[in-house]
């Protein structure tokens, strides 16, 4: 089960508008805003009230709409993907929006998170007649709702949803409607705006601040909305949980000047960085960050610390994010063409090089070789977030402990396998803290990859099921 809840994980974003003559348009340019979520596919579902037109392809958003003629993309309604793929998960099939197509009308889908019982799921669909033409756990949706016994759209799709265990975020549009649902967890981030009298989704708020949105408010786990032209219903498909944040949303996935949940990362982000220091503090000259979803962190650090900070590491803009290549040798090869340290800062300092996370150990063993061949004296490596021991369910392409470089050694061994002078992580408290600042509007952060505690669990091989605790 493992190895099939593995080959499906993916990170991605999401993005919705609804009552807009520029439809197409906008949902390009939020797609922009969404491209670090991203990068091997994107795509645009459009509706002009009578029928859904699609255009996407593997790639980057600019690629893929470099070639598009957007007076052939006209409507009042329009969903967008990015997307990216776990290894054997590639191809045009798999890029979404999907589109389908039934006597009965059209339904698009684009989804970010992980549906965990998708397999058990796609097998009782091939064993009642359906042929499934993705590896997309997004098409799992669709056959269910498909297949559901309710005549009523809004009920199919609910009747659809509480069959699914894990981390969602989806839209789901037809030629006259647009839903938007998410988990009951609310693990994945999901936002609604507005835009004159036209309504956004989006994954992030950095989505909305491109295209002049302004944000309303965040979607409710548990909560199916229905937007068309009568304006918004809000439904509730399953009992609202105790909101669990994915933690990693906040430490490393979303833009700096995203608000989740109401708070913003980039000042998260700087709180990590502070109460890191007051946990693990240095004897150092200098304080840099490895850019760029360190650099809040570091910025916080070298502040509560009253060291200096500097921009010791220098990141070449025009290679992909290191951590979400879907390969070890891709991963590899990219830290040495992404990051080059600053001599004339590093040489001859004591530096404390601040990292948001080590994941697998590639980049950080790099990066501090680079930092003590560029002349440094020492490197403290200090990571604005516990340590990474588990395997995440619900989206995010690091499920294999054996690749989890914490899970395997003892705080020593990590330290001489990347070659540093000290290594030290912030604590779970610690990330709480700097997160969870008012638990009025805040409940919670799902920190099951640092903790092993999972909200939404797998309590035997073949049973998911959610966690009361």
């Amino acid at each position: 089960m493992l190895t099939e809840i593995k080959g499906i994980n993916e990170e991605c974003g999401v993005f919705g508008i609804w009552g807009h003559e520029k439809a197409a348009e906008l949902t390009y340019y939020g797609l922009h805003a969404l491209q670090h979520r991203g990068q091997e596919g994107a795509g645009v579902v459009v509706s002009d009230g009578t029928s859904l037109k699609i255009h996407k392809d593997t790639g980057l958003v600019n690629d893929v709409f470099k070639q598009a003629n957007f007076s052939d993309l006209a409507g009042k309604a329009a969903i967008g993907h990015v997307r990216y793929s776990t290894q054997g998960d590639k191809g045009y099939a798999n890029v979404q929006p999907l589109l389908f197509h039934t006597q009965q009308g059209s339904m698009a889908l684009a989804h970010n998170g992980n549906v965990m019982n998708a397999f058990e799921l796609r097998g009782e669909l091939e064993n009642e007649g359906s042929i499934l033409q993705t590896t997309s756990d997004t098409e799992v949706l669709a056959h269910l709702i498909k297949r559901s016994t309710k005549a009523d759209k809004e009920e199919a799709i609910i009747d659809a949803l509480q069959k699914l265990v894990g981390a969602y975020a989806y839209l789901i549009m037809t030629e006259d409607r647009m839903y938007v649902a998410l988990d009951p967890r609310g693990i994945r981030p999901l936002s609604i705006g507005r835009l004159g009298d036209a309504y956004v989704v989006a994954s992030e708020t950095c989505a909305f601040d491109l295209i002049g949105a302004t944000f309303e408010r965040e979607v409710l786990p548990g909560e199916l909305l229905t937007i068309s032209d009568d304006g918004v219903e809000s439904t509730r498909f399953a009992m609202r949980e105790q909101r669990r944040m994915c933690a990693m949303e906040y430490v490393y996935l979303s833009r700096p000047d995203s608000d989740l949940n109401h708070v913003n990362v980039h000042a998260s982000r700087k709180r990590m960085g502070m109460e890191l220091a007051k946990e693990a503090p240095a004897e150092a000259d200098v304080v840099t960050g490895v850019p760029d979803s360190s650099i809040s962190a570091a910025i916080g650090y070298a502040e509560q610390m009253g060291l200096p900070y500097e921009m010791g590491i220098i990141k070449n803009r025009y290679i992909g994010r290191t951590f979400i290549q879907p390969s070890q040798e891709l991963r590899e090869q990219g830290v040495k063409m992404k990051l080059s340290p600053v001599r004339r800062i590093v040489e001859g300092k004591r530096v404390v090089m601040i990292d948001d996370s080590i994941v697998r150990g590639t980049t950080s063993r790099r990066i501090v070789r680079m930092l003590k061949e560029a002349g440094a004296k020492e490197v403290h490596v200090r990571i604005a977030s516990p340590s990474i021991i588990s395997p995440c369910y619900y989206g995010i392409d690091m499920s294999s402990k054996e690749e989890l470089i914490a899970a395997n050694n003892t705080l020593d061994e990590l330290c001489d396998q990347i070659g540093a002078d000290s290594v030290a992580y912030l604590s779970e408290n610690g990330l709480e803290q700097a997160i969870v600042k008012d638990k009025t509007i805040h409940q919670g952060i799902c920190t099951a990859c640092m903790t092993g505690k999972y909200p939404v669990k797998k309590e035997k091989e073949s049973t998911i099921s959610y966690s009361k605790s």
